[in-house]
This record gives C-alpha cells, sequence and structure tokens, in this order.
C-alpha cells in the first residue's frame, strides 16, 4: 500500500527534476519542420517546438500573418548531455549561412536564419562560434544575426500539424526535404563531414567543424 503511494511521488519528484536542469535555445533557420527534425536527433534534447519569435507582431499565424517574424524552433535540452555550444556547432551545419534570401528553396524574411541568445553568456559563445564560421570560409559572407530573444510563438489551434511533422508525415517530408535541396546544399558547404563523421567515426559535430576543409560555397 505505502508503495503504490510513493510511486506516483517518485514519478512527480523525476519528472520536476529532469526540467529543474532543463535549458531552453531559439533557432531559426528556415522550414520548423526540418529544424525540428534536426535537433530531436541530437542526444540531451528533450522537447524541439515549431514556433515564430523576432517580430513585434502579436500571435502570428502560418496561413496568416507573420510579418517580421522568423519561423523558429524552441529547443529544450540537458546541459548535462549537451551543452550550448554543441547545440551551436550543430546548427551551423544544417544551415546555410550565406543565403541572405531564406534557407534553401524557401526564400523571405520568415525563412532567414537567426540565432536567439537570451543571456550575455549565450551571446558571446554565439558571436565566437560565428566568428569561427567566417574564418573557415573567408570568401563568403557569414550574414546570420545574433539577436536579443524575444517572445517565443508556438505554432498551435489549427495550424498544430506543423508539430512534429516529419514524425507525423514522414513521406511528404521527406519529398519536400529532397525537392527542397537542403541536404544537398548542406553537403557541398559542410562536406562529407557533416553527414558521415558523426554515424561512421563517432566523432561529434564540433570536432568535424575543425577538421572540415573550406570550400568556396
Amino acid at each position: 500500500m505505502k508503495l503504490k503511494l510513493l510511486l506516483p511521488l517518485i514519478a512527480m519528484f523525476a519528472f520536476y527534476e529532469s526540467h529543474a536542469h532543463a535549458d531552453k535555445a531559439i533557432f531559426a533557420g528556415g522550414c520548423f519542420w526540418c529544424m525540428e527534425s534536426d535537433f530531436e536527433k541530437l542526444d540531451g534534447v528533450t522537447d524541439v517546438i515549431s514556433g515564430f519569435t523576432g517580430g513585434t507582431l502579436e500571435n502570428p499565424t502560418y496561413g496568416g500573418n507573420h510579418t517580421g517574424h522568423y519561423e523558429a524552433v524552441e529547443i529544450t535540452y540537458d546541459p548535462s548531455k549537451v551543452t550550448y555550444q554543441g547545440l551551436l556547432d550543430h546548427y551551423w551545419v544544417n544551415i546555410d549561412p550565406f543565403d541572405d534570401r531564406g534557407q534553401f528553396c524557401d526564400k523571405g524574411f520568415s525563412y532567414l536564419s537567426a540565432i536567439f541568445v537570451g543571456n550575455e553568456a549565450e551571446k558571446q559563445m554565439a558571436e565566437a562560434s560565428k566568428q569561427k564560421v567566417i574564418e573557415q570560409f573567408p570568401k563568403q559572407k557569414v550574414i546570420t544575426p545574433i539577436l536579443p530573444t524575444t517572445t517565443f510563438y508556438p505554432i498551435k489551434g489549427d495550424e498544430s500539424y506543423h508539430q512534429d511533422y516529419y514524425k507525423n508525415n514522414p513521406v511528404r517530408y521527406k519529398l519536400y526535404r529532397w525537392n527542397c535541396g537542403r541536404d544537398q546544399r548542406l553537403k557541398k558547404i559542410w562536406g562529407v563531414y557533416k553527414f558521415h563523421i558523426e554515424q561512421c567515426w563517432g566523432i561529434e559535430v564540433g570536432d568535424a567543424l575543425e577538421v572540415s576543409e573550406s570550400i568556396d560555397a
């Protein structure tokens, strides 16, 4: 009887304990279906939510008005398993940092890339990581801005089908991603390291950035 009473308390404690050590980060990298898919594969990431941020318009919607907002993802992660630096490393190799019109086949302001920082420590790390990319590609202009975090508006209501789209609509998602040329462009920019080193050699993305050769992307 006592065990039955204790089990709910233990479960509740575990829930609050895991969330007490969770941090959040916000990144924009074009289509949030793809960003959600890419970050949910990263060990230590516990949740990824698609939405809008960066603008002043309240309650933006996908099918309606989202002027001034970026398509973005809010990432919840366990810093004991993946650091903010780890998220930054993963972010860069999943975007085209040179595209000033959007990302891949999606063009327009809302599809532009951006890093949203919540404090001075994140800002310094983001700026250092951007400088690293700039130095890696001296012939290219890295346009991804580092911006202060503003209100994040999750996609919800009738548009909530955008959440976990890649899981719920795998065939349509894969066709979209292929036809958009996302992976083809990423491979051209970041080389085989992005796609093979982690899986085959067990090297972290951050290490891959160190050994990746600069290309005239």
